[in-house]
């Protein structure tokens, strides 16, 4: 039962992952069934991004005292409901509302399920199990992603959410069926679990997943410009560049599980977040060479998603009574990341640098995510003191 709930997580992260990053490969098709430019376009995948910004904290907010399995099978349905309509939408303005809604269930989904993830393992495999949750969003960038691209571009861009939404149907099924019926928590207090938020801690960690994880946005936001106008790649081959760095995300995500539940994840944010800053400026010296570009970008994708499960466990172990509350907010701190590091990244293109510049920029925020974590691992060793 425990493999298969787990998995259960897996689908629905996989769901998610799809509809997130597939909208970087569809939009130019998008654009033109649409007739609208694809600056416009991409409004589309910051409305998703605030539906998770807001979405995440909302929702728990209101639903937290459910049953956690009841929760993420409704949260899996709005979820399904929302993308549904994003395939059916007839004009821009409904898929952009479409687009944001989907985005709500995002953050909640996953606060959830980590908390559940961690709770139904033994003790001492709990980032492991979150790091099988997540397994699902590198499945997505692995398969779904190349796959929802193809289809977009041979056929229409709404059978791409077609396919999100079977995968929905598909995870609301296996929910119910293979989860545990964990209880409520009867006795929950939003306002005590609100005042997690007052602490200095909460914003250490906020600070360091939203500008950290920046840079793996900073550099991924621009992987296909960056290979074709440095390394000399086509643009056709830019499909198997991104399985490439999907392959390593899906190692580098089970790697932090198991180092995040061997050292403390405070530790395991320090160690990878500046393993990042060291990996993103090989890149940006090595780009010129297609071979040793392709090795970068595997290894990158690996350190970079390696982060995933232990910044979730260091907001759960932190948030003690506030977890489920605590962990949405750090996918709402992810996203805020990825909209931080396309923005950052992009200023020195948009000044007349190289597509290599976005790399640099992405190592700084990287070293900056690495000086919270450095600063919350020396304020809980006073606290022991």
């Amino acid at each position: 039962m425990g493999k298969k709930s787990l998995y259960s997580l897996g689908l629905g992260g996989l769901g998610i992952g799809i509809t997130e990053f597939v909208m970087m490969g569809i939009l130019p098709d998008l654009a033109l069934d649409l007739s609208i430019s694809i600056p416009k376009a991409g409004h589309l995948i910051s409305a998703y991004a605030l539906g998770v910004v807001i979405g995440a904290p909302l929702l728990i907010a209101i639903a937290g005292k459910y049953p956690p399995k009841k929760l993420l099978v409704f949260l899996m349905i709005l979820f399904t409901v929302f993308n549904a309509l994003s395939a059916f939408a007839p004009n821009y303005t409904t898929l952009f509302v479409a687009r944001l809604l989907a985005g709500l269930p995002h953050g909640a989904f996953f606060g959830v399920g980590s908390v559940v993830a961690s709770r139904i393992v033994e003790k001492g495999k709990e980032a492991q199990a979150i790091s099988i949750m997540f397994g699902g969003l590198t499945v997505a960038n692995i398969v779904g992603v190349p796959l929802g691209t193809y289809i977009g571009h041979h056929y229409s861009w709404r059978y791409t959410f077609v396919i999100v939404v079977l995968v929905g149907i598909i995870t609301v099924f296996s929910l119910r069926n293979w989860l545990p019926s964990l209880p409520a928590d009867k006795n929950r207090n939003l306002i005590k679990e609100l005042s997690f938020f007052k602490t200095q801690q909460a914003w250490l960690i906020i600070l360091l997943i939203s500008i950290g994880t920046g840079g793996l946005f900073a550099w991924y936001s621009y992987i296909a410009p960056l290979m074709t106008e440095i390394s000399g790649f086509s643009p056709n081959s830019i499909t198997y560049v991104l399985i490439l760095a999907g392959f390593g995300m899906m190692l580098g995500n089970f790697i932090g599980g198991k180092l995040a539940d061997r050292v403390s994840p405070a530790k395991a944010a320090l160690y990878l977040l500046t393993c990042m800053t060291v990996s993103l400026i090989i890149v940006f010296f090595v780009s010129s060479n297609p071979i040793l570009s392709l090795i970068m970008t595997f290894i990158t994708g690996a350190v970079a998603f390696s982060l995933g499960s232990p910044i979730q466990m260091l907001m759960i172990n932190t948030a003690k009574g506030s977890e489920m509350l605590a962990a949405s907010v750090s996918q709402a701190s992810f996203n805020i990341g990825n909209a931080l590091g396309a923005f950052f990244g992009g200023l020195p293109l948009a000044a007349g640098f190289s597509y290599s510049s976005p790399q640099l920029v992405g190592a700084g925020m990287a070293i900056i995510g690495a000086f919270f974590a450095w600063v919350l691992i020396t304020q809980n060793k006073r606290k022991l003191s």
